[in-house]
Parts: C-alpha cells; sequence; structure tokens
C-alpha cells in the first residue's frame, strides 16, 4: 500500500469528496431543500465521512486514525440510509440515488481496506518487537 503525505491522497478521501459534491447538488434542486432537519442530516453525515479522515489522518496516530476511519465508515452507512429515505419518499430519482449509494459503497470498501492495512502494519510491529525482545 502507498505511504501517503496527505490525506488528500487516500483514495477513500477521494470518494467521500465526490458524495458530498454530488449529496449538495442533488438535494440543492430537490424537494429535500425545504426538509432542513433532512437536508441537514444527510450533508453532515457525508461531510463528516470527508473530515474524519482529514483528522484521522493528520492526528499521525495510527490508532487514532484507524478509529477516526471507523468513524467514517459509520457515516458511509448513515448516508446511505438517508438515501434510501430520500428515493422512499421522493426526494431523489434512482438514477441518483444509484449514482452515491454505488459511491458511498466503494468508499465504505476503501476505508475496510485502509483500515485491515493498518490493522496488518500494526501486528507486524509488534511481532517484530516480540522476536527482538526473545533474542535479549
Amino acid at each position: 500500500m502507498t505511504t501517503f503525505t496527505k490525506f488528500e491522497e487516500i483514495e477513500a478521501w477521494k470518494s467521500a469528496e465526490k458524495i458530498v459534491v454530488k449529496i449538495y447538488a442533488i438535494l440543492k434542486l430537490s424537494s429535500a431543500s425545504k426538509d432542513w432537519a433532512f437536508r441537514d442530516q444527510i450533508q453532515r453525515a457525508a461531510v463528516s465521512i470527508m473530515c474524519n479522515i482529514a483528522e484521522g489522518f493528520e492526528s499521525r496516530s495510527d490508532r487514532t486514525f484507524y478509529d477516526m476511519l471507523r468513524r467514517s465508515k459509520g457515516s458511509c452507512g448513515e448516508v446511505r440510509t438517508l438515501l434510501y429515505i430520500s428515493q422512499q419518499v421522493g426526494y431523489i430519482n434512482p438514477k441518483d440515488y444509484n449514482e452515491i449509494r454505488t459511491l458511498c459503497i466503494t468508499c465504505s470498501s476503501q476505508l475496510s481496506n485502509l483500515m485491515a492495512h493498518l490493522e496488518r502494519t500494526r501486528e507486524e510491529i509488534s511481532s517484530r518487537r516480540k522476536w527482538g525482545s526473545a533474542k535479549n
């Protein structure tokens, strides 16, 4: 896996950015624009995906990064749930629903892969430390 120097290089962050832009654009033109509570919740959940990735990365702590990725993954699920509701009540059309849903699933998968990488890296480091201490 590539070593990142900026959170903007992380594929999950790029996917989250697409989700945010698409949600804002769709809601601006839909009847959801008048449903302040719904609009606010789905926008906040989408923005949360991006922000948590960035915040975790900038912490420079693998543990914090992992925890923030987990929160981002939860926010992906929240956005997907709110999307389902928005389609059921007629706020968005099936095409937009499917497009954003696919982006959310992709982002969630990317987050899972990144979390798995962090877990493997932590296990490898822990294993090396055990071997190193056994020599002494």
